[in-house]
């Protein structure tokens, strides 16, 4: 282990800093900075190395975490890579966007803070291409099968990685003008710049990945003459159906979807002409709902210069420590404080939209009222306390309801779930012979972890049932789920 005495002589989190607010309002690039050597160690000391490491239960793909933190501790960048690869195909990614259950599920964090094991993690995968660590793992003979991977997130793109290190002959086929997915559009520069994304490309491309951007499965080739052309298919399509509020005044001018707002922003600091762009500048602000989501839109109106952000909430306000129904190991619903929380603006919660209020067809403002519990659960309006917020903007983060395209089931025959998922069974593999589903899009919308593990665990059923035997590691079932305490 570390220091075996390191969670005694060191028992305070120090998290990894950040440019100020006045500064990092001002561009696009990411805010947080790295980290001095000699704190990170620090921190990574104060990992116990335990009998058992609830961390590996919390995390989905298994990491093993005391072990990198104990080789970070050392100082041995090369070996601690290498223990981080045995278990993540893309540490840079979730050491920047994973909401780390992990350090939920961490047993120093009982009655202490935990560690910090998403630092060490981001630590870890930016030393491995600073000192160039990291080099394409070609595969030294193909198996002569070929697979195709729809979707080029990180579900998509860890499938297809596992898949040609083990000798299949992999392309990725993305509907939108460039690969990344999610990572891609969903996300801005500010929590993760995009040549994050172009670096680990360039060594999926080096290892004999094939990507194939600007081509949508089911429009530019139907399903099944992709199911014919090759050995197996991957769907990896997520889930961007974005939830609907349909209230009275939806209809107007400035009101839309986050995901529309944030695709069409992150295409501007790419440098393309967008017309349909939405900017913030000089406007009322208003977020529907406190996730992930509802913060990227904050942080990217604060730096179109908008005059106001205002987020609101349906329900109550999360605790600040852990509620009792949600005891360790359990990732427990917390109130957060994001970076672009932390650059201004006001957080509503018991807020209860009931119309979008306009003029000549051009919203104007939003009519709300105090939130009220029934007894049978549901949230109301309460009568009485309606009031009217001025908008000129309302971006709508509510969630995702499952995968967006019909031409699957069309085309192809592969049936949809309850929640509108690509079904699969307990091989990834759906109704259709040869078609697997995982990540977001067989999952529903979850976190960049669980599609990650669920992408390597797809790319061994893939190689099982192509090949009748698979060496290749499998994290999760599709029927796992995080830590609860059914």
């Amino acid at each position: 282990m570390a220091d075996p005495r390191g969670f005694l002589k060191h028992t305070q989190r120090q998290d990894r800093p950040k440019r100020p607010v006045p500064v990092r309002i001002r561009d696009w690039k990411e805010v947080q900075v790295e980290q001095d050597s000699a704190v990170l160690k620090e921190q990574a000391s104060r990992c116990m190395d335990c009998g058992v490491p609830f961390c590996h239960q919390g995390c989905p793909l298994g990491n093993l975490i005391p072990e990198w933190n104990d080789l970070t501790w050392r100082g041995l960048t090369r070996e601690a890579v290498d223990r981080m690869h045995a278990t993540n195909n893309f540490p840079e990614f979730t050491g920047r966007v994973c909401p780390a259950p992990c350090e939920a599920s961490c047993v120093l964090g009982i009655n202490q803070p935990p560690v910090t094991i998403k630092q060490v993690e981001y630590s870890i995968g930016e030393s491995a291409f600073e000192e160039h660590v990291i080099t394409p793992q070609v595969p030294e003979r193909l198996v002569d099968r070929t697979v195709a991977v729809v979707g080029s997130g990180p579900a998509g793109l860890a499938a297809a990685q596992q898949l040609t290190q083990a000798g299949f002959t992999v392309a990725v086929y993305e509907r939108e003008d460039r690969i990344g997915g999610l990572l891609r559009y969903g996300i801005p520069d500010f929590k993760l710049e995009k040549e994050v994304i172009e670096r680990r490309l360039r060594v999926m491309e080096a290892e004999g990945t094939r990507f194939r951007p600007g081509v949508e499965i089911g429009r530019d080739i139907t399903w099944d003459q992709l199911r014919r052309r090759y050995d197996a298919v991957v769907v990896a399509t997520g889930a961007t159906k974005p939830r609907d509020l349909p209230i009275p005044g939806r209809e107007l001018s400035g009101v839309h979807f986050a995901m529309d707002y944030l695709v069409a922003s992150n295409r501007v600091q790419a440098g393309d002409e967008v017309p349909e762009a939405i900017d913030a500048a000089g406007k009322h602000v208003v977020v529907l709902g406190g996730g992930d989501t509802g913060a990227d839109c904050i942080g990217t109106a604060h730096r179109q210069g908008a005059a106001s952000v205002t987020t609101l909430a349906i329900g109550r306000k999360p605790p600040e420590e852990r509620a009792e129904h949600e005891p360790w190991p359990m990732f427990p619903n917390l109130f957060e404080v994001a970076s672009s929380h932390e650059e201004g603006g006001r957080r509503n919660y018991l807020a209860s939209t009931v119309e979008f209020v306009g003029e000549d067809g051009k919203l104007t403002g939003i009519r709300v009222a105090e939130t009220e519990y029934r007894e049978d659960g549901k949230r109301v309006p309460k009568a009485g306390t309606e009031h009217v917020i001025p908008a000129d903007l309302v971006f709508l983060a509510l969630g995702f309801t499952g995968q967006d395209s019909e031409a699957i089931t069309e085309q192809l025959g592969a049936p949809l779930d309850s929640r509108t998922n690509v079904a699969r069974d307990e091989r990834y593999m759906t109704a259709v012979d040869g078609v697997f589903s995982c990540g977001d899009a067989g999952r529903g919308q979850s976190l960049v972890v669980w599609a990650i593990a669920e992408g390597r665990a797809c790319a061994a059923a893939v190689e099982r049932h192509l090949l009748g035997a698979t060496a290749l590691p499998e994290p999760v079932r599709p029927s796992d789920r995080p830590i609860d305490l059914l």
